[in-house]
């Protein structure tokens, strides 16, 4: 999750700042609990517990669901996520201009599959479960996420800027992941990014996370796949490429011919070794970040 310092953050710092509220989210991040069961851990009682609940279920920070156990129907809780990331406010106000666009991740222009894979809207899976045909048909522009254990996205970014307008950077911020059978925490994957055909660098995803269910992650989703990714932000600029900040290589921004009128921008994983490899790209309606692909371009006039 990614605060700052601003008023919207502010429920999550207040949900915090309570000794039981953190007991629960100790509780919950070794397994989901019900109420009652929280209750009797803690030694509170249930409204107690339920209020408390409540508050961190509103700043996103534990999701529930109805489930139907020995007869009775119990309000089962479980982490929308394991780390916050807090940015402090800047002592100068932001001054760089940039255009920005949202791609859907389902908005791919050329592909390539290979099981396990699949793609889904987040009202319904897209066909079939390990069926890369399905990545042609018509609804991909709805999905919400895609998976696959090798192979590759590709998408073409609009470049609004003028002819007098320099791009000194381009960023990239993505919700991704590694693809696992079912999940696997620990099943590292090699993914390179590619901007107009040269190779930006390789991250490696620490594993395909489903550890607890995503904060978007619609009701009808199994709990048994992949439910969220980390988001990375990708930089290119005139010293080189970086993820979240560190240098994964040397290509710049004078290296890519960024005065075209559309970039290709591509994500692709081709290890397929044993216990490792593939990647899952989470947009809106899944994951615990409900943004698409969001491309900022930072220009000089």
């Amino acid at each position: 999750m990614y605060l700052t310092t601003d008023a919207q953050s502010l429920r999550v710092y207040e949900a915090l700042a309570s000794e039981v509220r953190l007991q629960i989210i100790d509780l919950l991040y070794t397994k989901e609990m019900h109420i009652k069961e929280l209750a009797a851990t803690l030694y509170l009682s249930s409204a107690i517990v339920s209020t408390h609940v409540n508050k961190l279920q509103k700043a996103g920070l534990v999701g529930y669901r109805m489930k139907r156990v020995n007869g009775g129907t119990y309000k089962y809780c479980s982490l929308s996520t394991e780390y916050l990331q807090i940015r402090l406010s800047q002592a100068k106000p932001q001054t760089r201009k940039f255009t920005e666009v949202s791609i859907p991740v389902g908005h791919y222009t050329d592909f390539e599959a290979a099981p396990t894979c699949g793609i889904a809207t987040k009202d319904k899976m897209i066909g079939q479960y390990d069926n890369p045909t399905y990545f042609l048909d018509p609804e991909r522009v709805q999905a919400g996420i895609l998976w696959f254990a090798r192979g590759f996205v590709e998408y073409k970014i609009p470049n609004y800027l003028f002819k007098d307008q320099v791009v000194s950077e381009i960023e990239i911020s993505l919700e991704i992941g590694s693809e696992a059978p079912h999940i696997n925490e620990n099943w590292p994957s090699d993914i390179e990014f590619t901007i107009n055909d040269k190779s930006m660098g390789i991250w490696t995803s620490p594993g395909d996370f489903g550890s607890f269910r995503g904060r978007l992650s619609p009701e009808w989703w199994h709990s048994d796949v992949n439910q969220y990714g980390l988001m990375k932000v990708l930089r290119i600029n005139e010293s080189g490429s970086f993820v979240d900040g560190q240098q994964i290589s040397e290509l710049t921004i004078e290296d890519v011919s960024s005065d075209r009128s559309q970039w290709t921008f591509r994500i692709s994983a081709e290890d397929v070794s044993r216990g490792r490899g593939g990647l899952t790209l989470y947009g809106k309606g899944f994951g615990n970040y409900d943004q698409d692909i969001v491309i900022r371009s930072y220009y000089k006039e």
